[in-house]
């Protein structure tokens, strides 16, 4: 082919790719393995627009550039294609949700091949597959049947567990679990029922059903994570959500807390990245403080202000007579300066201490809070509301009586769901405390007043003078935990923020719990695992993809769906992040039907060399994942503690929006719109305009006419600026919303793969966010032109011949080889583009024809386009389709070495002109031709040089 025509290219070499598969990949290869992924996909009804295929594009290039330095790549592509999106669809519609996400699938696919990735998509995963959540299943059923041993640090099988209470019981058990898990002996434990002894191990498993608050949304009829909400309303349709009390399953994350800290150490992320997930585990060293309440008694009667109240009959008995509040500090030094106490307004003990008078106020503020989200709650420092429940607790140190207040600021699975309020020492304690008129104390004078008195009590129960007198904060810190453990008020404890992940979503379309219910012997639902032989177990058919009447998840619809034994199946499935958390696990066996992926492929790839992908997901999707990984690394199904090695999470392409100006003007008769040079002499409203009808920023105007019915024909008139519309750019978030989204077979359609490919990688950074704009792709196309003219002229001849390298070209080569391997291993993609334009420009001054040159050059620039250097590798008489497996170039330093120095020439200290010598020209025959030169004699004037200092390689000096 003598003619560079882009659309013949690529459909050639992407059909010839799939029909040899030629990236298809083995798990026994004697090269050395390197794992290339990118961040799981949601295929969306939209498609993929051109920010979408940033990330995918640099690590398609490292792929194939790893390829070439001789590793065995595995480079695979999937599909996270259980959501809310589809199912949202399916109720809008009554269309299933697999048909959709096939259809959507099927779209991502072509448009990824239409970019010429060197995905081996024989390896595919799809997480709404049975045949892949079988194994999602089978994972959260090993979760179910281990417990988490703080003193081996790992998740071990419950028959450990169970060997331990059989032995001595579990006073002495180490391990995280139910905060009513009841304490008992080895005897005590062999005279439980066996009924009994399953429902106490259900309090140690890493999986486990639990009230929790979560983000309800009544109009989806489904939880939602954080990230689904926004501003208190559902980030799908925008309905209102509420906080909300509900029987959810868990898993146990918070026993990882410490490994996924200690695990940031060993990987390659950046440090803001590893920052954010240190934050949000959130580890704090302080004191577990137990502030009794006031007036408590053990006849069910509270004393609260002087006064006898009977504790309501609508509240539980297992919640009757709490002898507490624990609070959990960093800071137990500032209790001296503690005022009142505020409890989540979901803590477990409000019902119990809230007064009779105190119960609307509490209720209705309780209502008000329900209407925000988690993040909302954290996120909103400025506005300060509460409402005191009318009950005291009493200060351990001080014997002060200390009011108790709700307020929406404080979260129940944070710490304990309580903050003693230290007003002198905490901005918000400080806006609480004026806002409700209570005592502000300075926490030294507070501490001084209490020390030097002989007993803060007459009983003396509280404290004795001289605690803390004269220590230091470290010395004050650990005598005061010391004090309050010799008497049972509180004890040192590390705290984490982060808390159990809730693991239910009440939608259809997602993975099926593995799970049934029996009934226990007091009529209780108690669960039970599946055998594995059953799994999967299958999404069911329903008639609606919504609750049931009776507010069930829309699995209740489900005709004669019912386990063999049993009396029900869990009708909740789960959240999206689960087909996501070992996912690239299965790329390494895709398609076992035995397990989750065989020991020998796992032994091969291990882990994730390389993973790109975005921001947001620097929590959950990471965490969650990095968790399952640690889990099955203590099961010993896994080889490595950390799933990615390398991370690097690529920047957003914004959107270059168009705007036309519509005069504000009731004297027309019509729509006037002018031009953007020219509005600033009107009052104008500015309006989005698709930017698929601008071209440079001028404006189609007929185009424009045709997607607004109202203004077509004579119906508008148009203010031009040279005969034509210009329009306003912004940038912007892309998005149809703004119009300004552009498709990628549209620009691969007008200018190729390979001119995308290398533009998006050419607009900067890839870490860094950057605008679209079309109008700067034409120099891209230009360079993938100019590249194709070195081998064929305008009369379509052949130009490469067997001839001589010259030194020049030589030397272009290989710096342009050092610097494209510097930048690749150091993913500075954007400065490589620019150096294959700086290389094909000096080779065609050079008319350079040199088979060596130029073949090397085309295996250099293979991993950017890999189309036109496919077609140009066979033209150049080489095998079709190797260019795969041929070596990255190697850059000869002595080919990179300059011959020539350009010299500065000072005189009287002031630069005039830069003469060129040879390296080796000696510093008597720089001199003697420097002081030849006409324009060094032009600014001596005449005057004879005093003196002539020649540095080597660096500079000539000429004194008058």
């Amino acid at each position: 082919m003598s003619e560079y025509s882009h659309r013949e290219i690529e459909k050639k070499w992407q059909a010839f790719w799939e029909e040899k598969g030629t990236f298809r990949v083995t798990n026994d290869s004697a090269k050395p393995k390197y794992y290339v992924l990118d961040m799981f996909p949601y295929p969306s009804g939209a498609g993929l627009h051109v920010g979408h295929p940033l990330g995918y594009i640099a690590s398609d290039i490292y792929s194939r550039y790893k390829r070439l330095k001789g590793f065995n790549v595995l480079h695979p592509m999937g599909f996270d294609s259980f959501g809310l999106p589809a199912e949202q669809y399916a109720i809008q519609t009554g269309q299933h949700p697999a048909v959709t996400t096939e259809q959507n699938i099927s779209r991502y696919i072509q448009q990824l091949k239409n970019l010429g990735f060197s995905y081996d998509w024989e390896r595919e995963v799809r997480t709404s597959d049975p045949s892949y959540y079988k194994w999602t299943q089978w994972i959260f059923m090993e979760l179910f049947k281990s417990w988490y041993n703080n003193d081996s640090g790992k998740a071990e099988p419950v028959e450990t567990l169970i060997a331990i209470f059989e032995k001595s019981g579990n006073k002495a058990v180490n391990a995280p679990k139910d905060e009513d898990t009841p304490i008992f002996s080895a005897d005590e434990w062999k005279a439980l029922s066996a009924e009994e002894q399953y429902k106490i191990t259900l309090k140690y498993r890493l999986t486990y059903v639990a009230d929790a608050t979560v983000n309800w949304c009544p109009g989806l009829g489904s939880v939602l994570s954080n990230d689904e909400v926004k501003d208190g309303v559902s980030e799908r349709g925008g309905f209102p959500v509420i906080q909300k009390l509900m029987r959810q399953w868990m898993m146990r994350i918070t026993a990882y807390s410490q490994r996924l800290i200690d695990g940031l150490d060993m990987v390659d992320w950046t440090e803001s990245l590893k920052e954010q997930q240190r934050n949000w585990i959130g580890r704090s060293v302080g004191a577990l403080v137990r502030f009794p309440l006031e007036g408590e008694k053990e006849d069910g009667v509270r004393r609260n202000g002087g006064k006898d109240e009977e504790i309501p009959s609508s509240i539980p008995p297992s919640s009757i007579s709490p002898s507490s509040i624990e609070v959990f500090t960093t800071r137990v030094d500032t209790i001296y300066g503690v005022t009142f106490m505020v409890i989540a307004p979901e803590h477990e003990l409000v019902d119990v201490i809230t007064t009779p008078a105190q119960r609307g106020e509490i209720d209705a503020y309780i209502a008000m809070t329900q209407k925000k989200s988690e993040r909302d709650r954290m996120s909103d420092v400025k506005t300060v509301s509460g409402a005191f429940t009318g009950a005291y607790v009493i200060n351990p140190l001080s014997g002060a009586r200390v009011p108790v207040y709700i307020a929406d600021y404080v979260l129940a699975g944070y710490g304990t769901g309580a903050v003693m309020a230290v007003p002198s020492g905490d901005q918000r304690d400080w806006n609480f405390a004026k806002h409700f008129d209570l005592p502000i104390i300075p926490i030294l004078d507070a501490q001084k007043e209490i020390e030097t008195q002989a007993d803060a009590t007459k009983e003396g129960k509280y404290i004795n003078s001289g605690i803390i007198n004269g220590l230091g904060y470290k010395e004050a810190t650990d005598k005061l935990i010391q004090w309050l453990e010799e008497r049972g008020l509180g004890k040192g404890k590390i705290n984490y923020r982060l808390r159990d992940a809730v693991f239910s979503r009440q939608r259809y379309w997602g993975e099926p719990v593995p799970v049934f219910y029996k009934k226990d012997s007091k009529g209780e639902p108690v669960p039970y695992l599946l055998e594995e032989n059953e799994l999967p177990l299958n999404l069911p058919e329903v008639d609606k993809y919504l609750p049931t009447e009776t507010g069930e998840p829309p699995l209740g619809r489900a005709a004669d769906w019912l386990p063999a034994t049993g009396d029900a199946y869990e009708l909740s499935t789960m959240p999206g992040w689960a087909g996501s958390s070992w996912y690239w696990y299965r790329y390494m066996d895709p398609r076992n039907q035995e397990e989750f992926a065989s020991q020998d492929a796992i032994g091969y790839w291990r882990n994730v060399d390389l993973y790109i992908g975005g921001t947001e997901h620097a929590t959950g999707h990471l965490l969650y994942s990095r968790f399952w990984n640690k889990f099955l690394k203590d099961r010993g199904y896994v080889p490595e503690e950390e799933p990615f090695k390398k991370l690097i999470n690529q920047g957003m392409i914004q959107g270059r929006s168009s705007f036309v100006y519509r005069v504000k003007n009731e004297n027309y008769a019509k729509p006037v719109f002018v031009s953007a040079g020219l509005r600033f002499g009107y009052e104008v409203t500015p309006l989005h305009v698709d930017v698929n009808i601008v071209e440079n920023d001028i404006l189609d105007v007929e185009k424009f006419k045709a997607t607004r019915p109202d203004i077509a024909g004579e119906h508008a008139e148009f203010i031009l600026e040279d005969g034509r519309y210009h329009c306003g750019t912004e940038v912007e978030k892309m998005s149809k919303s703004k119009y300004n989204v552009v498709n990628p077979d549209d620009i691969v359609d007008r200018y190729g793969a390979d001119t995308l490919r290398m533009y998006e990688m050419f607009l900067g950074p890839l870490e860094q966010a950057k605008p679209w704009n079309t109008n700067g792709i034409d120099g891209t196309y230009r360079f993938i032109r100019k590249f194709w003219r070195l081998f064929y002229n305008d009369n379509a001849q052949f130009l490469v011949k067997d001839v001589a390298s010259r030194p020049e070209e030589l030397k272009v080569l290989h710096k342009t080889i050092k610097k494209i391997q510097e930048d690749i291993e150091s993913f500075s993609f954007n400065t490589a583009v620019s150096a294959f334009m700086v290389c094909v420009n000096e080779l065609s001054s050079l008319k350079c024809q040199s088979r060596d040159i130029l073949q090397p050059l085309v295996v250099l620039l293979s991993s950017y386009a890999p189309h036109i250097t496919e077609e140009l590798w066979a033209a150049l008489g080489n095998e079709p389709g190797t260019l795969g497996k041929a070596s990255f170039p190697v850059w000869e330093e002595k080919f990179t070495v300059d011959d020539v120095f350009e010299y500065p020439v000072q005189i009287n200290g002031k630069v005039r002109i830069s003469l060129p010598f040879a390296l080796d020209t000696p510093a008597s025959e720089i001199e003697k031709q420097v002081l030849a030169n006409e324009t060094v004699l032009k600014w001596m004037e005449g005057k004879a040089a005093k003196k002539v200092i020649v540095v080597p390689k660096r500079i000539v000096n000429v004194v008058i």
